[in-house]
């Protein structure tokens, strides 16, 4: 194998596909990126057997080849090079792969491509639906990170992606809190799809999406056990997480007693001031939505009370629609919910102290979030 390209390129491909290397395991070939020609391109790919990243950058290939090379040695080989012009030539014998930039020359040993797992291909006459990369990557920013961090619960470390008739829905929850999203496809789906997909998954593939500009074509493997998302530039593949997600329709509250529609940034900015007295009381900050003769029909006071600290109390005008009331929250879960809305105001709805928050984007139709209350003393 013998192929020149640019050290910007490889860099950043490198990049790219390095996220799904293994960071420990009995294989040392997962430890390695794949590097091969392809089609007149330079293929790149890793796996961790969990997820594989396979990426292409233009290359002038010379000899056609393969080979594993380890990823944190190569990553930081190509990192520390002038941005000009890659040479890699392959020994076939000693599977030892060269790399001439400008002054510099080096060499590294690596591993057989035969002994690299095979990551599923992409048959385009099975692509179920296709998204533009910003939508899909405002899909992820919103629902991926209201997913379990921990495998307690299996299917709770995962994303539900529901495709039915032309509505796409995703849904995340760590048994605290829901993300919920919806949105309308240009063309319906030939049959239903329901899968849970790992939110590590997807929190990579919005990492991926950054420069693509064609839509992302989504895959299901016809045993229902990977997904695959393709792109013209990469590629990425992910097992899907077996079991049944909570019925989500059942958590979503139908009604409010309160609403009240505040500025999102006001609202981001005394959260986080009262999130300093909360993080030493066990996260707790109150919501308080009273009526007020100010500018507006109503206004929200947040509060944090430690007793070992002091406490803060903080007041937002805002337009207040029901009965009023107060909650008690998580304040990180609160913080996040308020952040993922991306919109200028925000709608908080609520029933009693005893039921959860739900947090819409005023002018944007088809999000939520849902928090539980907390148990205050």
């Amino acid at each position: 194998m013998k192929l020149a390209c640019l050290q910007e390129n490889l860099k950043r491909g490198l990049g790219i596909v390095s996220h799904a290397v293994a960071g420990k395991s009995t294989l040392p070939v997962l430890s390695n990126i794949l590097i091969a020609t392809d089609d007149g391109r330079l293929k790149l790919a890793a796996t961790n057997l969990e997820i594989g990243i396979t990426c292409w950058i233009g290359a002038k290939i010379e000899d056609e080849g393969a080979v594993t090379i380890p990823a944190k040695l190569l990553s930081d080989v190509v990192g520390g090079l002038p941005n000009d012009k890659i040479t890699l030539q392959l020994d076939a014998r000693t599977q030892t792969m060269g790399l001439t930039c400008a002054r510099n020359e080096s060499s590294i040993k690596g591993i057989e491509a035969d002994e690299f797992p095979v990551i599923p291909k992409i048959d385009t006459t099975d692509v179920v639906t296709s998204f533009p990369p910003a939508l899909l990557r405002e899909i992820i920013d919103q629902v991926a990170f209201a997913a379990a961090t921990d495998d307690t619960r299996p299917v709770l470390a995962g994303v539900l992606m529901r495709l039915r008739g032309k509505t796409a829905m995703f849904a995340a929850a760590d048994g605290f809190r829901l993300a919920f999203r919806t949105v309308e496809l240009p063309e319906p789906v030939a049959e239903p799809v329901e899968v849970i997909i790992p939110a590590r998954a997807l929190l990579e593939l919005s990492r991926i999406l950054g420069d693509t500009e064609s839509n992302v074509e989504i895959t299901v493997t016809p045993n229902g056990g990977q997904v695959l998302f393709h792109t013209e530039q990469a590629e990425l593949v992910s097992r899907l997480i077996e079991g049944r997600f909570p019925e989500v329709e059942r958590i979503i509250p139908t009604s409010y007693h309160t609403r009240t529609v505040l500025e999102t940034q006001d609202l981001a900015k005394a959260v986080k001031l009262a999130s300093y007295f909360a993080n030493a009381s066990s996260n707790i900050v109150r919501l308080a939505v009273e009526f007020s003769d100010g500018p507006t029909n109503g206004k929200v006071v947040i509060s944090a009370n430690a007793a070992e600290v002091g406490d803060n109390k903080g007041e937002l005008d805002g337009m207040v629609d029901g009965e009023g009331g107060q909650i008690a929250l998580n304040v990180k879960f609160l913080a996040e919910a308020i952040a993922s809305v991306g919109t200028p105001q925000i709608a908080i709805e609520m029933q009693t102290a005893q039921n959860p928050g739900v947090f819409k984007p005023i002018g944007a139709d088809g999000y939520m979030h849902i928090v539980m209350p907390m148990t205050v003393r």
